[in-house]
């Protein structure tokens, strides 16, 4: 590939990743006022001709790597796992 076909593709690239930008923002504001809405009616589900909104708390539990490198720094270190991967950037 030519550094001018490069440069399209870059371009090409960059003006996608700033629409998907712009796009998310905008799902992330209509998300926010649906959320809203939810709130001020105090519901956690509304049901509409073909879909379903839920907004509900949800609990997970995760292990605290910080507190057991703490604790058990041999057993954390015993247990963790180091693995590789590829970056793409563009600057």
């Amino acid at each position: 590939m030519s550094i001018n076909e490069m440069d399209s593709k870059i371009k090409e690239l960059r003006e996608l990743r700033r629409m998907a930008d712009e796009l998310a923002a905008e799902m992330e504001t209509i998300q926010d006022s649906i959320k809203a809405h939810m709130d001020a009616e105090g519901v956690d589900t509304i049901n509409g001709t073909d879909w379903k909104v839920t907004y509900k708390a949800v609990t997970s539990s995760r292990l605290d790597a910080n507190a057991l490198k703490k604790a058990l720094p041999d057993l954390a270190q015993q247990f963790t796992k180091t693995t590789t991967a590829r970056r793409f950037c563009i600057a």
